[in-house]
């Protein structure tokens, strides 16, 4: 059927667009085109669980891996896994390997999406970020920041943890509405432990408060009041 057509000349002159990359523009043709650090974030098949992956691409090649999860005891272990066998790995090798959990391969996904069509933390950083930039974004402690709050409507909101910490005190204002909360930092606590500080100076030197609490009329322990 074909030979019964003419052929017309198809205009093939145009590359891919030109895509921010590290402080530059880039027409990338082949996986080693590409570098950038960027986050990625998936859940898993029953959505139990959820995965913060953050890579450092430099010529297609994984040089660094921060993974961090939730949710789910099994993804803990399997992270540990994934981030050996990231590095050293192209992004498409990346992207077709199994990374044990299905939430480590979805955000690996989406760092992967983010990447090839320019959108990196990086993009406009000239030279990109040094290896060791994903360490920093842990903070001093080298810790996740995890958020954890329950409530439900016959005991009202129980803060646990946030950014700051553990909480340990909630405190209330004469509404009984949360007004500020005392916290221990785990990071700062356990850099104190090893530095060989006594355990109740530890505890003292990484506890602190955020809001209002010492205007609090009640103050309770959100995990037994």
């Amino acid at each position: 059927m074909e030979e019964n057509f003419c052929k017309v000349k198809n205009l093939n002159s145009f590359g891919p667009s030109p895509i921010p990359e590290e402080g530059k523009f880039v027409s990338a043709k082949k996986i080693e085109d590409i570098s950038g650090f960027s986050h990625g974030v998936g859940t898993c098949a029953p959505q139990q669980g959820a995965c913060k992956l953050t890579v450092n691409v430099k010529n297609g090649i994984i040089k660094e891996a921060l993974v961090e999860t939730i949710g789910c005891s099994g993804m803990t272990h399997s992270a540990a896994m994934a981030a050996e066998i990231l590095i050293g790995k192209t992004l498409l090798e990346a992207l077709n390997t199994d990374l044990v959990c299905d939430a480590i391969n979805v955000a690996m996904k989406q760092v992967f999406l983010q990447l090839v069509y320019g959108r990196s933390q990086s993009a406009f950083s000239e030279g990109g970020l040094e290896i060791g930039a994903a360490r920093e974004d842990l903070g001093k402690t080298k810790s996740s920041q995890v958020g954890t709050v329950y409530s439900n409507d016959q005991i009202g909101t129980r803060y646990l943890n946030l950014a700051e910490g553990y909480i340990t005190k909630q405190g209330l204002d004469e509404n009984g509405e949360i007004i500020g909360y005392e916290y221990i930092s785990l990071g700062t606590l356990m850099m104190n432990l090893q530095n060989g500080m006594e355990i109740p100076e530890a505890v003292s030197k990484s506890t602190k408060t955020y809001g209002r609490f010492s205007d609090a009329v009640k103050v309770i322990n959100p995990r037994k009041e």
